[in-house]
């Protein structure tokens, strides 16, 4: 058993020596350093949205257990809000994310909204999920027609892979505009998606229904729903992890495992944390021009 000092708080490690990722010998304390290291940029995300927490007590091969309210075991000092008579996680801290990592989580996701003022996203959200773990050039290929797609609106967007199989491209946006408008917009793009790329793009949500096709999820983004909060590690084989990318890295080309916990640290002191449009800098963008031409279109 180790401690860690954050916060003003001592944390005691159980099982710092836990092997997490057997490929790499990648153990509980090394996650947690990693978390560390990460931690002003995930924060920024993942600050005042109530948290869902993903654990994996029988390895990261094992049964998923997901969790939202806050674990009775949990120190008083581990921020939360009391939303809906529950009372919730927020990962608002570093001594919250190093308690939870002790906990057993390995993955962080959080709704698009923030409780403080629910059911107005703080982004447009669109999901790329190829077939298979092979398919990934036609998620960068359906990626950078999007991004075109979004630019001759007017908006400005930015891609990440989602630490799994696929890629998400955020939509920084005012968050005055309710979960039915922007699902409005999500829906347009998709079917537009959908109608020039027949053979590569689907809809479908049912896994089993899509054949051999790119599902272009624009059904995510909803109330209640969540996505990974940006650089937390994915329960996968290797130690990947949702990381914001240049539109210029996905034009030349990427896979999901380039970018693990291994390597983050180093390309955050390179490049910076590129997802700042998102949080730090978060672009407010209107979405009014879009609605206004949707509507017109729809006639």
């Amino acid at each position: 058993m180790g401690e860690i000092k954050v916060d003003g708080h001592v944390i005691e490690i159980t099982h710092p020596e836990k092997i997490i990722w057997e490929n790499h010998g990648i153990t509980k304390i090394d996650y947690i350093h990693y978390l560390l290291d990460v931690s002003p940029y995930l924060i920024q995300h993942a600050k005042e949205r109530l948290l869902m927490i993903w654990l994996y007590p029988n390895g990261i091969h094992g049964k998923k257990i997901e969790k939202r309210s806050l674990p009775q075991t949990a120190p008083k000092w581990v921020s939360h809000t009391f939303y809906k008579e529950k009372e919730r996680i927020l990962l608002n801290d570093k001594a919250t994310l190093v308690w939870a990592a002790n906990y057993g989580v390995i993955e962080f996701h959080v709704p698009f909204d923030t409780h403080e003022k629910p059911d107005y996203p703080l982004e447009m959200v669109f999901d790329l999920d190829p077939p298979d773990d092979n398919n990934f050039d036609l998620v960068l290929e359906v990626a950078i027609k999007l991004k075109q797609v979004l630019e001759s609106m007017g908006v400005i967007s930015v891609p990440r892979t989602s630490g799994s199989s696929g890629m998400q491209v955020f939509v920084p946006i005012e968050p005055n505009y309710s979960f039915e408008q922007t699902r409005k917009i999500n829906a347009f793009i998709a079917q537009y998606f959908q109608e020039q790329m027949p053979q590569h793009v689907t809809l479908e949500r049912v896994v089993s229904k899509r054949g051999n096709k790119l599902y272009f999820d624009y059904l995510q983004l909803w109330r209640g729903r969540t996505i990974p909060v940006v650089y937390t590690a994915r329960a996968k084989s290797e130690p990947t992890v949702a990381t914001p990318l240049t539109w210029e890295e996905v034009e030349a080309g990427i896979k999901p495992t380039d970018f693990t916990i291994l390597n983050m640290k180093k390309r955050i002191q390179v490049m910076g944390d590129l997802f700042n449009p998102v949080t730090t800098k978060k672009l407010n963008q209107s979405l009014d021009d879009i609605l206004n031409f949707i509507e017109k279109a729809l006639l």
